[in-house]
């Protein structure tokens, strides 16, 4: 059973003046689209609303995206300017993202550096890792090693070099160990609330305004094999 965020249970990490950063939940959606259904970022203005009694529109940016089926950290901007100093902190590959993944077949290499060529498809939303360049493909790389081994599962630390669609499950899978309940990448089987284990676990970076260090960590979804991990 699935419970999406609403205003009353969402998990806020860290908030102040400028920002405010989330633990999301499986089948949030960081911002609309198609589906119509309600984003995460609509939850969090309801909550900024509510909490400070603001009259009118509640100004909320969104800075980046995680897929519907994974969990943890999500930044949003409260103000205009944390909107674009954060936007450049993005894009400048300026900030540490730290993923939790759990897979099915224990990768050959403890640890390892990850690269491959990433082409999109558009059609059916996936990206299909090439280890040589193909046309319209993005380099993607990533470090990752294992940190627990489960009864049938393993339990490895990501961390990205690179941001493209479907990095992480892409890129595991392509080494033959896709990522937990992740069908679209070569799972066996779908998890019970249609997510998959795959959680954005960390995040470093400089305050947009203040400019100190900030480190988020998100606690992994009260779940069975994420608490063995």
């Amino acid at each position: 059973m699935k419970i999406v965020s609403n205003k009353e249970n969402l998990q806020i990490l860290h908030e102040d003046n400028h920002i405010i950063v989330v633990n999301k939940r499986v089948g949030d959606i960081v911002q609309g689209d198609k589906t119509g259904d309600k984003p995460l970022s609509d939850v969090v203005k309801e909550y900024i609303k509510d909490k400070y009694n603001k009259p009118g529109d509640v100004f909320l940016g969104v800075i980046h995206r995680l897929d519907r089926p994974t969990t943890g950290i999500v930044v949003f901007a409260r103000t205009s300017k944390a909107l674009s100093r954060m936007n450049e902190l993005f894009s400048n590959r300026e900030t540490k993202k730290t993923y939790w993944a759990v897979v099915k077949n224990k990768p050959v290499e403890t640890a390892a550096k990850l690269v491959h060529y990433l082409k999109r498809n558009e059609k059916n939303n996936t990206s299909k890792a090439h280890l040589k360049e193909v046309p319209d493909s993005k380099l993607a790389s990533l470090d990752y090693k294992i940190i627990k081994e489960l009864q049938n599962y393993t339990a490895l630390e990501i961390n990205l070099h690179t941001g493209r669609h479907h990095q992480i499950r892409a890129q595991l899978s392509a080494i033959g160990s896709p990522i937990k309940g992740d069908l679209k990448y070569g799972a066996d089987r779908s998890n019970p609330d249609g997510g998959i284990h795959l959680h954005a676990r960390k995040l470093v970076f400089v305050h947009p305004v203040s400019k100190e260090n900030i480190t988020i960590i998100a606690p992994t979804p009260d779940e069975t094999i994420w608490n063995a991990v």
